[in-house]
C-alpha cells in the first residue's frame, strides 16, 4: 500500500544541463592560438585585437599571447597581444 495518500503528479521536475558559458581565460593569461577565451550566447563581449567569433558566439584567440579585457565606448572588448 502507498504510504502517501492520493499524493497526485506534478508537471514540473525538468531541467535543462548547464551550458557552462562565461570566461574561460582570463585577464593576464596566456593563451594559445586556437583557444576557447569566453563562451557566451551573443555578443556579451566583442572580439577586439588577434580574437575572433565563432558561430556560437565564442570568442577564440587566432594568436599566442596574452589576454587584456578592455573597455571601449561602453563595450566590453576582449584582445590578445602577443608576447614581446
Amino acid at each position: 500500500m502507498a504510504t502517501t495518500k492520493a499524493g497526485g503528479s506534478t508537471k514540473n521536475g525538468r531541467d535543462s544541463h548547464s551550458k557552462r558559458l562565461g570566461a574561460k581565460l582570463y585577464d593576464g593569461q596566456f593563451a594559445k592560438a586556437g583557444a576557447i577565451i569566453y563562451r557566451q550566447r551573443g555578443t556579451r563581449v566583442f572580439p577586439g585585437v588577434n580574437v575572433q567569433r565563432s558561430g556560437d558566439d565564442t570568442l577564440f584567440s587566432l594568436a599566442d599571447g596574452y589576454v587584456k579585457y578592455e573597455n571601449k565606448r561602453n563595450r566590453k572588448y576582449v584582445s590578445v597581444y602577443p608576447a614581446k
